[in-house]
């Protein structure tokens, strides 16, 4: 359990879901881990019970729609610690409201691109001097959504595409600095937060169309991260992971024959 010994991690957007998940895991296997996102008392909690379960964790605020607020983290924790070797990139942000080319207006496509692509950017180039004399892991969280058209989430989706060109730029341009610079995408996630929210007609449609026999899980995205982190993963740099049961591996048809009990037409 010590994969991860004595790597700083920052984990961002680790206050819900699939962040929790990372964070939780990387303390396990012996990292030090700065938790992060908007939500204070939340945070606090996370750093707190990953400190109880035996970890090293600690809160610091980040606002993903504030630039400074992202530069005042990396400072922080490289002055803390000495050094940044891990960053997760997972905070994102979703308009309730982002729909057909239409639909989104510029102000929900700017919220979104500011957010998910922006931030993004302005995370990693505020950690890189800190990570350029040792190196280290960027782990970039994408979306499945940059997989494929959809009927809605225009500017969702154009700006986890973005992520993935970001990607492979960043491993280009500082892989002779030994930084790593990769991008998961995941499926469809159930986490404690959204289950609620989440129709058993959408998680029908999924266990329908993906491969294995249940949806994702926020471990199975932690586990990747994991080993995405850890200087097992040396040579693997630039490489979009995508996360999801299989979903995106095979003709749509597949869920209509399987409920025709048939192969082919």
């Amino acid at each position: 359990m010590n994969r991860l010994k004595d790597k700083v991690a920052i984990v961002t957007g680790s206050t819900s879901g699939i962040g929790i998940a990372i964070a939780q895991l990387y303390a396990a296997e012996g990292a030090i881990v700065t938790v992060c996102g908007r939500r204070a008392e939340k945070g606090e909690a996370v750093a707190q019970e990953i400190r109880e379960a035996g970890g090293r964790a600690v809160y610091h605020y980040m606002d993903l729609m504030d630039p400074e607020s992202i530069e005042k983290l990396m400072k922080d924790t490289a002055e803390k610690y000495g050094r940044i070797d891990i960053l997760v990139n997972n905070a994102a942000n979703a308009s309730p409201k982002d729909g057909t080319v239409e639909e989104v207006t510029l102000e929900q496509w700017n919220e979104v691109f500011d957010s998910n692509l922006r931030g993004t950017f302005v995370a990693v180039k505020a950690a890189l001097p800190f990570m350029k004399e040792h190196g280290g892991s960027i782990i970039n969280i994408g979306s499945m959504a940059a997989c494929g058209g959809d009927l809605q989430g225009t500017a969702y989706a154009a700006s986890k595409a973005g992520v993935d060109m970001l990607t492979k730029d960043i491993a280009l341009q500082y892989g002779k600095n030994d930084i790593r610079c990769n991008c998961v995408r995941p499926g469809l996630i159930v986490t404690p937060q959204n289950e609620p929210r989440i129709p058993e007609t959408l998680k029908k449609i999924y266990l329908d169309n993906i491969c294995v026999t249940r949806w994702g899980r926020p471990e199975d995205i932690g586990n990747l991260c994991v080993y995405l982190g850890s200087d097992e993963s040396y040579y693997m740099t630039g490489q979009i992971l995508t996360v999801d049961g299989g979903l995106n591996t095979h003709s749509p048809t597949v869920a209509q024959f399987r409920n025709m009990n048939s192969r082919t037409w």
